[in-house]
């Protein structure tokens, strides 16, 4: 038996208790990592509320994991017991499939979520295909980096994809947890940044993480001033914005990425689009070769999330500060 001790939640909105779990016999490409720090992710509170409808109790949330390899399967590669490693969003993918062979992994049909049906994070250890575990570069500093193994690659991934110029004009919308880190990144890539923000009082933050403008994205004079200039308009909010003003703003062939989960449908007149050949998109996070850029990435530029640390033992309050509103801008939790 391998046992881990992790703070688990047993039902739907129900505080998270310190439970133990056998773990059975690590797989022959498993890694299984001691975890130092944790961040924790609004994914984490969907997830323990069951929001997205696909929760199965009892489970240990987190997926911002650093930590320390402490066994590897016998078919696992490319690590070693020591080594500092990072895992992220997912955990596993099949390996074989034509996603994963082109090094598509995070788009794999059998993609399994650190925290889909097993246990994650927030915990004395957890088990991931030797794949997924990142290995993390010399000098990052580590009770910051978990929140870029989520939030980090999930506004990085656009630029990757799409090959966004370091002379690109970008928008973000929503200074919080993904918003801030978006700023970080987009103003080290070399680009101009507009962040939109409802909250007048983060106007001076979003200068200071690197923003060039601030505009409200609730003044609708504001938003008009920017038709057609923005390359990229990433909307990191889950929340319904005026879109048509928003796709607008976009320059000819410019994109609107959506990588905050916004569950009602987003209206498009296809005209807004067609005549400046305008594009929408979303994206999931990385794939194992994305997380590892975005670590050299923002290591080179000294790219640090902007946390809140808690004992892994406070994870209830810490839950509690995320739930109402009060984090600026990411919470880590110290095992």
């Amino acid at each position: 038996m391998s046992m881990m001790k992790g703070w688990a939640v047993q039902q739907a909105g129900k505080p998270l208790v310190l439970s133990e779990f056998d773990l059975g016999p690590l797989g022959p490409e498993q890694v299984e990592v001691a975890v130092d720090y944790c961040g924790i992710c609004h994914s984490d509170l969907s997830m323990i509320n069951n929001e997205w409808g696909m929760s199965r109790y009892p489970f240990v949330p987190g997926h911002e994991v650093i930590g320390r390899v402490s066994a590897l399967g016998p078919q696992a590669k490319g690590l070693s017991i020591g080594q500092r490693v990072g895992i992220g969003w997912s955990s596993a993918s099949c390996m074989h499939c034509r996603q994963c062979l082109s090094g598509h992994q995070n788009l794999c049909r059998e993609l399994e979520a650190t925290i889909g049906g097993r246990h994650g994070g927030f915990a004395d250890k957890l088990r991931a295909h030797w794949a997924w575990a990142i290995p993390l570069p010399e000098g990052i500093d580590l009770p910051s980096a978990g929140p870029l193994l989520c939030g980090g690659i999930t506004v990085l991934k656009p630029f990757l994809a799409y090959g966004i110029s370091p002379t690109a004009r970008v928008g973000v919308v929503g200074i919080g947890g993904l918003g801030h880190m978006a700023i970080k990144l987009a103003r080290a890539w070399g680009c101009e940044i507009t962040a939109f923000t409802s909250t007048a009082a983060k106007a001076d933050e979003a200068r200071a993480f690197g923003a060039h403008h601030v505009v409200s994205s609730r003044d609708p004079k504001a938003i008009g001033g920017l038709a057609r200039s923005l390359d990229l308009l990433l909307v990191t909010v889950n929340v319904p914005l005026d879109w048509g003003a928003m796709i607008n703003t976009l320059a000819p062939r410019g994109r609107m990425h959506v990588v905050g989960a916004v569950v009602e449908p987003i209206p498009v007149p296809i005209f807004s689009l067609m005549g400046a050949e305008r594009e929408i998109s979303s994206s999931p996070t990385g794939a194992p070769e994305d997380i590892a850029t975005l670590l050299d990435f923002a290591t080179r530029h000294d790219i640090r999330p902007q946390v809140e640390m808690f004992p892994m033992s406070d994870v209830n309050a810490a839950l509690k500060h995320l739930a109402d509103g009060n984090a600026r801008y990411r919470i880590v939790l110290k095992a």
